[in-house]
């Protein structure tokens, strides 16, 4: 299905649905937001709303995004985020191995009661990764044939692989993070209250030896993990300078094997590129065969818009598409912070969709596809399973009156309801019926 002469710029802004929140006399982040870029991309073109996962599901990013590229896990086969992290950072990782994500959390002495699920949020590498030694060397087993090894990723973030010599353990347990749960292999958000949350025990999902060895794994990994960070060093400086301790970590979607999916140029006929930076976009883009471009840092605005600006052009060897991952608005949603994802929007509308403009002044008739991978409503603090709005825009792309990038006109747009799944089929045939 080639489709030839086709250029498309594919935004996805993580986390961007929203609901109205009384920071903002009533308004979404979108609504209340001065974006002159994105709207007039939304004059240029037409809008709908995207269900990026399935009804009722409010996604992690994972599978997510993997929707959002065309890959649809609904019927079971999904491997995990922490199979998805682990390729992104590299990590060594075999099958029958245990991987899942974790978080630096903060967690009461006393009874294990989570007063930070991210331990702050402000993370030094340096801190990350002296802790993760400690627990590395420190961490003993009841059976000597299990180890485990650590990689801090990104802030909070970190990768857990459990190995053993003798088996392979089962990705059917349970999460220890109160916060998600996990169906068919997918992370989904749950509504949690913050007053009222502990850490979990990982329970196994069926009678197997593997599964009952890889809960048993898990849960003296959050034992002795909590144990071996109560009084360390980096946990006795940061209560000193008034920051949340990290003396506990929160393990999610377990998986045990490499994902099998065809390879997404083959799947669309066309050569696509994406910039990228979280570890578990990281993942999915080695996992489905993208090319990778450097574009600084995750705030690095107006680079990534160049970058991908001249990916597009023939003159650089560019490629078909470029799929942008932009992180900023998604933490704002998770912090509750509306007035903070408002300013968060309005800088990447100055700073990437104002300079994407410019960029593209080589590029002919491009077409420029902008949505999200789930909503984090600032109101629920959590994903939620709010669509989130979709903008195709281009020259000859059928208008619809829609007249900014809002959640309003996304209801309102021609493109009505689609499937993440869909989205990128739906563009390429607008693009190419012009």
């Amino acid at each position: 299905m080639r489709k030839d002469g086709v250029k498309i710029v594919y935004v996805l802004l993580d986390g961007v649905g929203d609901l109205p929140h009384p920071a903002l006399n009533d308004l979404t982040p979108l609504e209340a937001a001065y974006t002159p870029n994105l709207d007039a991309l939304a004059r240029n073109g037409a809008m709908g709303r995207v269900i990026t996962v399935g009804k009722g599901i409010a996604p992690q990013s994972d599978i997510a995004v993997f929707n959002m590229l065309g890959y649809s896990f609904r019927q079971g086969g999904y491997v995990g985020r922490g199979v998805i992290e682990s390729i992104g950072c590299n990590i060594d990782f075999r099958d029958g191995d245990l991987a899942l994500r974790g978080n630096f959390a903060t967690v009461n002495d006393n009874n294990n009661k989570i007063t930070d699920r991210r331990a702050g949020r402000v993370i030094s590498k340096e801190e990350a990764a002296a802790v993760c030694k400690s627990l590395a060397d420190g961490i003993k087993f009841s059976d000597k044939d299990a180890s485990i090894a650590l990689v801090p990723t990104v802030a909070h973030r970190v990768v857990i692989r459990i190995r053993h010599s003798k088996m392979k353990l089962s990705d059917k347990i349970t999460n220890t993070d109160p916060a998600y749960d996990k169906v068919e292999g997918m992370g989904v958000a749950k509504a949690t209250s913050d007053d009222d949350i502990y850490v979990l025990e990982a329970k196994p999902q069926d009678d197997s030896k593997e599964a009952k060895m890889a809960a048993m794994l898990v849960n003296e990994f959050t034992e002795q993990t909590i144990k071996i960070l109560r009084d360390h060093p980096v946990n006795v400086a940061r209560k000193a300078a008034g920051r949340n301790p990290m003396n506990c970590i929160l393990a999610r979607d377990s998986g045990n094997r490499f994902p099998e999916v065809q390879p997404i140029n083959k799947k669309y006929g066309i050569s696509i590129g994406c910039i990228v930076e979280m570890p578990v976009e990281v993942g999915i883009s080695k996992v489905l065969g993208m090319k990778m471009y450097e574009a600084g840092s995750l705030d690095d605005y107006e680079l990534k818009a160049r970058v991908a600006a001249k990916s597009l052009k023939n003159n650089s060897g560019g490629g078909d598409a470029v799929y942008v991952h932009l992180k900023g608005p998604d933490e704002f949603g998770h912090d509750g912070d509306a007035k903070g994802k408002k300013r968060n929007l309005e800088e990447i509308d100055r700073r990437f969709f104002g300079v994407l403009a410019k960029e593209l002044a080589g590029v002919k008739n491009p077409v420029i596809v902008v949505s999200g991978d789930h909503s984090t409503p600032c109101i629920k603090k959590a994903h939620s399973d709010d669509p989130v709005p979709l903008l195709v825009s281009g020259n000859g792309i059928k208008q619809d009156a829609s007249a900014r990038f809002t959640e309003g006109y996304g209801r309102k747009g021609s493109l009505g309801l689609l499937m993440g799944a869909d989205v990128i089929s739906t563009a390429l045939k607008l693009a190419s019926d012009r």
